[in-house]
């Protein structure tokens, strides 16, 4: 039996650990999250309790379980085609936009960063298929980055359950896009081979990118604190086009935080733009 009750200081080594480890902030009242997102966890690892975890990572400052519990604490909540009017406003506005400006040198850039199991880079990646052909003529560089190494792998595989292909999916684009694996939906070669997935932390040095066309950030700077919000989207101007997108989540803004950002309406969303 797995006890799942947390006192207050382990809470706040955990807390540290996560915060080391990713740059996101987990305050009180967030003890629920790590009862839920632990639970099974330790059933895997046959630790019966969070108490005797906390022990087993003081004793060993470089065991595996760190990095594990950082991945399970930040992996967050994700699916198909999520806020569908920034679909929509991308679809009508953005690319065309994009598709005629890039029309000599036939290329796009994009980032979908903190991309989870993959549901938003497919997403992106089966609109640019479906609704503007002559992208496959194009080369399109298209990087999706997340901090887990786990979930990475899970978004690289593109295998997903019913649950998940129901939760904003079109049944157009699950019957034309995707094929059955067992009782899962996995996926189609050709738009898992759109994306290039890779393990990049947010509070670490940043890779070299090409610059980016649009940039999809979304529900990712509701973790951190302010000064590492205004440290992302400094570098986020850095690997963004002079006339490049970038998209945030509807809880998020640049305001107060980075004064050389715009907010650009878009249809029934908005998105920035560098000034």
């Amino acid at each position: 039996m797995i006890a799942m009750a947390i006192d207050a200081t382990d809470f706040l080594y955990l807390c540290a650990l996560v915060k080391k480890g990713s740059g996101i902030i987990l305050e009180q009242g967030k003890e629920y999250l790590f009862d839920a997102r632990l639970s099974p966890l330790l059933r895997q690892e046959k630790i019966s309790s969070i108490g005797d975890l906390v022990l087993q990572l003081r004793m060993d400052a470089k065991s595996r379980l760190h990095q594990k519990i950082v991945d399970v604490m930040t992996t967050n909540e994700t699916f198909f085609f999520r806020d569908m009017s920034l679909f929509e406003g991308f679809t009508n506005s953005i690319v065309p936009e994009l598709i005629e400006k890039r029309k000599a040198e036939r290329k796009l850039n994009i980032w979908c960063g903190a991309s989870s199991s993959g549901q938003e880079p497919y997403s992106v990646a089966m609109l640019l298929r479906e609704q503007f052909p002559v992208l496959k003529e194009w080369t399109i560089n298209f990087i999706a980055t997340d901090l887990s190494g786990e979930i990475l792998d899970r978004a690289r595989e593109g295998r997903y359950s019913h649950f998940e292909v129901n939760r904003g999916l079109p049944v157009k684009y699950l019957l034309k896009y995707f094929q059955k694996s067992d009782l899962n939906w996995q996926v189609k070669d050709d738009i898992r081979k759109m994306i290039e997935f890779r393990k990049m932390n947010l509070i670490e040095p940043w890779p070299v990118f090409p610059k980016m066309d649009v940039v999809f950030m979304r529900n990712v700077l509701i973790y951190f604190n302010t000064d590492m919000k205004k440290s992302i989207l400094a570098n986020i101007r850095r690997v963004l086009s002079a006339d490049g997108y970038l998209y945030l989540g509807g809880a998020e803004t640049t305001f107060n935080l980075d004064d050389a950002y715009v907010r650009s309406p878009l249809e029934k969303t908005f998105c920035y733009k560098v000034k």
